[in-house]
């Protein structure tokens, strides 16, 4: 009788320490959705004012008119067409260099202290402050390569700022597929290519994607690395165009061209004292935050659209 009394007296203790643990993780989920809906809530009513700011140049003209000293008239055609040009250069440098590093540190690399070390770094410098980008971009690029204050120099800068976002979201996609694939090709007479290729890179590609969509998100707000490498804040000139009707097609020019981007603008209508000025500043900020908010909901989208089409 002792016995099943001590058994029950510990089973009751069991049961209230179980009950006290669910009463803790539920008053935890209630805090952090709290704040979760405050942080939320909070973004809305600043996205909201900015519309409601802004809403008065929601209009074609302003997407097609250039810059101007009256703001009537000003435009944000220079802005967002130099935001289109660096966002080029920044994707084709950083989106190949990013993922080929990754695929090779986490299939190739030996694992030694050198592979450890370059991992802690890359680690590190996603969280580097971007302003330590546009330094580095303004002694590099700017005056030891000598590529001047251009579209080149603008897109090698964000290229560098969201390198090391595009390698650990690379390793990390690539680390999500089981260790079976791999083992599985392996067994049918795959090469190593052939299971990285065919295998590894196909099932992780969402996760890829995703990542270099929100480092290309991340880059397309970014003010501090543009200003010092020397951006324009107020052009009314286009760059030349990419693309010629005449042989071969192509046409280099637009990299060495001077530039301006959509928070660059933004920033120097802030800083005049007219209201008028202040409503195209809005206007601008609530275009960046929607082309950002349809960038991040594409990722997810594409992630959530290719995962379900895998078969494991």
């Amino acid at each position: 009788m002792e016995h099943k009394a001590s058994v029950l007296e510990n089973l009751a203790e069991v049961r209230a320490m179980i009950k006290r643990h669910k009463r803790n993780d539920a008053l935890f989920a209630a805090i952090g959705l709290i704040c979760l809906m405050l942080g939320l809530i909070t973004l809305m009513l600043l996205f909201w004012q900015l519309i409601a700011d802004g809403y008065p140049k929601f209009n074609l003209d302003f997407l097609t008119e250039f810059p101007s000293r009256r703001a009537a008239r000003a435009g944000l055609l220079s802005a967002w067409v130099g935001s289109l040009l660096v966002m080029s250069v920044t994707f084709l440098t950083a989106v190949p260099v990013g993922v080929a590093a990754g695929l090779y540190l986490e299939e190739y690399a030996p694992k030694n202290w050198f592979t450890d070390l370059i991992e802690i770094n890359v680690s590190n410098l996603a969280g580097v402050p971007s302003i330590i980008y546009g330094l580095l971009a303004l002694g590099l690029f700017v005056y030891m390569l000598d590529f001047g204050q251009s579209i080149l120099t603008a897109g090698l800068t964000l290229g560098l700022l969201i390198l090391p976002i595009v390698i650990v979201s690379t390793r990390e996609a690539i680390r999500s597929i089981p260790l079976s694939i791999r083992e599985a090709a392996y067994g049918v007479g795959a090469t190593k290519w052939q299971v990285v290729y065919d295998h590894v890179f196909k099932y992780s590609y969402g996760g890829i994607l995703t990542g270099i969509i929100i480092g290309m998100a991340r880059a397309l707000g970014e003010t501090a690395p543009i200003i010092t490498i020397g951006a324009l804040t107020f052009i009314a000139f286009l760059p030349p165009s990419p693309i010629t009707l005449e042989p071969p097609f192509l046409n280099f020019e637009w990299l060495s061209s001077g530039f301006t981007v959509m928070p660059i603008q933004m920033f120097n209508w802030l800083s005049r004292p007219d209201h008028a000025f202040h409503v195209n500043a809005a206007a601008t900020g609530a275009l960046i935050i929607i082309v950002t908010l349809l960038m991040n909901g594409t990722a997810i989208w594409l992630r959530y659209k290719i995962r379900k089409n895998i078969k494991w």
